[in-house]
């Protein structure tokens, strides 16, 4: 596998400027100053409308139905978990306006330049087939609902919208997210008024599986907090353009609103559904409860908001696959994942359609099992860097850090066999405590950080050395 040669900036990619209708050239590159531009605002709606889809209201409905809590305990995991899956994306966003770069290579910090194959690789396969699908289905289902087209053909057709924004790249993804904010916020606020209105949150907790309340609430929160922070691993992908100027705050706080309230709103809103009455985790369960006018806006909504959700999946995976190391021009890599990863989540959303609860349940689980260890290496990397040149460690192809691949793989493989909670596999943990749920996110994300905090000065030596004589 060959190298990128990251530093390269042609004459097409200084010409890329705002404009909107234009494919994004490059790869992963650090971005010039000249190309700079946009400001803190456009993330609220860049990290809101991609939440606002059926897959979100999932998670609400699945915390009630299937993991046995009351509205009150739903909400309370809904709020812990999406909560922190928010503050971590706000912190990633800031790191992008500083070197210009793509989260997942400025994870190789603490990864290695080889070794960040690891966490790029489960980002470009959770991003560009895993969400890719599931984002596909709901909005499949829902189009499916509005129309009473077959729902294998409206998969193909949300899919075709899907790849064609998410072709051109960074301005029109900024642009098509800013559209269809206001579009989306006003039909689910109304709608989860609506909802609300109607649900029991009185109704005592389903008790067909007999979850433990704390078990259930855990498992809620590992779930909430698994869809939340799925987008961790993209953050600096849409803040590498600000200037480098540009302020912390703003950046962190206008991200972590953003997939807060969103998630926050719709997640609640499917609890409530449960209350209301409905069994069912489909978009049909959602508009069943809403006036005809505006159950046929809501699947019109929700089918745009799975589109939203998924031209950030193939962007994002693109930028994952390159950061892999392969020399393929951005343009060019984008349209591998569409067409390749695309391709399989497609196939994948088509199985998926049959069963989308159950899938659904331990896809959210597997996404905070690797994403939660990944966070726990790159936030102490970057505390034990103060002072570094990130960007420049980040772009040295002979940059290796083996502390980061060995903390995130040993805390991955721990956890997930001592504490996982599926339906195919019950680690010994949760066997003996059935009370404890699902604390793999949690175990992976501590044991990650404290395993690196101990090998990264013995196995990053070079590294640092690199880094104290300005050679990286």
């Amino acid at each position: 596998m060959s190298t990128v040669h990251e530093n390269d900036i042609t004459e097409a990619q200084l010409a890329y400027g705002t404009r909107v209708v234009a494919v994004e050239p490059g790869g992963v590159e650090a971005i010039p100053d000249g190309e700079r531009h946009g400001r803190p605002l456009q993330l609220l709606w860049t990290w809101s409308s991609p939440n606002m889809e059926f897959a979100t209201v999932a998670v609400g409905i699945l915390s009630v139905l299937a993991f046995g809590l009351t509205f009150w305990e739903a909400v309370s995991a809904i709020v812990l978990g999406t909560a922190l899956g928010s503050v971590s994306l706000g912190v990633l966003s800031t790191w992008g306006p500083r070197d210009g770069l793509a989260q997942m290579v400025l994870s190789r910090t603490a990864f290695g330049f080889r070794g960040n194959i690891l966490p790029a690789g489960l980002n470009a396969l959770t991003a560009g087939i895993g969400w890719f699908a599931v984002n596909s289905i709901s909005g499949a289902l829902a189009l499916s609902a509005l129309t009473s087209l077959p729902s294998a053909l409206c998969l193909v057709l949300v899919v075709a919208a899907q790849l064609v924004v998410a072709f051109f790249g960074h301005n029109l993804v900024h642009a098509f997210e800013r559209y269809a904010f206001p579009v989306l916020a006003v039909i689910f606020v109304v709608a989860a008024v609506i909802v609300l209105s109607q649900a029991d949150p009185s109704m005592p907790a389903f008790t067909q599986n007999e979850p433990p309340t704390v078990g259930g609430f855990l498992i809620t929160a590992g779930a909430a907090f698994g869809y939340s922070a799925g987008w961790n691993p993209y953050s600096s992908d849409y803040t590498r353009y600000l200037p480098a100027s540009t302020p912390k705050l703003p950046v962190a706080v206008y991200s972590a609103v953003g997939v807060f309230v969103s998630c926050c709103l719709l997640e609640i809103a499917g609890a409530a559904i449960v209350t209301a009455g409905q069994t069912e985790v489909s978009p049909a369960s959602f508009t069943a409860l809403l006036p005809t006018v505006i159950g046929k806006a809501t699947l019109l909504a929700v089918c745009l908001g799975a589109v939203a959700a998924n031209v950030l999946n193939v962007y994002s995976g693109a930028m994952s696959f390159m950061a892999l190391g392969f020399r393929v021009p951005l343009a060019r890599a984008r349209a591998i994942v569409a067409l390749g990863f695309g391709l399989i989540g497609l196939l994948l959303g088509f199985f998926g359609l049959q069963n989308a609860g159950a899938d659904y349940e331990a896809f959210l689980l597997v996404i905070a099992y690797w994403v939660a260890p990944w966070l726990g290496v790159v936030f102490v990397d970057r505390f034990l860097r103060r002072g570094q040149d990130f960007g420049a460690i980040a772009t040295f192809p002979r940059h290796v850090n083996l502390a980061g691949p060995i903390a995130m793989g040993a805390a991955l493989l721990v956890s997930v066999l001592l504490f996982c909670n599926q339906v195919k596999y019950v680690g010994p943990v949760p066997s003996a405590f059935p009370e404890v749920g699902d604390l793999t996110a949690l175990v992976g994300f501590v044991l990650a950080a404290v395993l690196y905090a101990v090998l990264y000065r013995p196995l990053n030596r070079r590294a640092l050395g690199l880094a104290s004589s300005g050679r990286a």
